[in-house]
């Protein structure tokens, strides 16, 4: 059963981050290699080189947001939507809290049934080097890893009044050889929390 959550706007602006600089739509997508993750419930270790798919959905989750736990769901089914297409999502976690680090997503992922791997970027540099802010914040980065959407899995907090599909819209423009008609739009959610980067 899906659950419904309220306030979640409300949430998620007593978390407002400061912008960040880093990645834009049309940039090369930064690299990462070796983070821990888990796939399945066995331990996993997360290269971008490593990713063989043609498109490569990113999205930066944080178990304790709200805002997420109402896309989980929603999360599950664009992975199972691609089950054997060229495609590949990445669930990636930077936030420097008990609640958000790996054996807390291991946890998760066994009790949600997560079907995609999930990442722990412990340093959260991951998440400067794409600028991401929120949680959840989608990229979907094309064959020649490059990013070409950036924002919301969609237009609506609650499930039940989607009207627009902007990652899967931008995933199937690429699968079709097509250019992504909306490429950026604002992401919602909870501010990301992650460890100062390193002097």
């Amino acid at each position: 059963m899906r659950k419904f959550y309220l306030s979640l706007a409300a949430f998620a602006l007593m978390t407002a981050p400061v912008l960040a600089a880093g990645a834009k739509v049309g940039d090369k997508a930064p690299t990462f290699s070796g983070i821990p993750a888990t796939l399945n419930g066995q331990e996993s270790s997360l290269s971008l080189s490593d990713i063989k798919e043609d498109v490569i959905v990113l999205v930066f989750l944080g178990n304790h947001c709200p805002v997420v736990q109402a896309y989980d769901d929603r999360v599950i089914d664009l992975t199972s939507a691609y089950k054997g297409k060229s495609v590949k999502v990445v669930g990636m976690c930077v936030n420097d809290m008990d609640s958000d680090r790996l054996p807390a997503i291991k946890d998760k992922a066994k009790e949600k049934g997560f079907n995609y791997v999930y990442g722990y970027d412990e340093t959260g540099n991951i998440g400067r080097d794409y600028g991401a802010t929120r949680t959840p914040e989608f990229y979907v980065i094309d064959k020649t890893r490059t990013i070409r959407y950036h924002g919301a899995l969609d237009d609506n907090n609650t499930e039940g009044k989607v009207k627009k599909t902007f990652v899967k819209d931008a995933v199937d423009a690429l699968l079709a050889g097509k250019d992504v008609a909306v490429s950026e739009t604002a992401p919602r959610g909870c501010g990301i929390q992650s460890k100062p980067a390193a002097k």
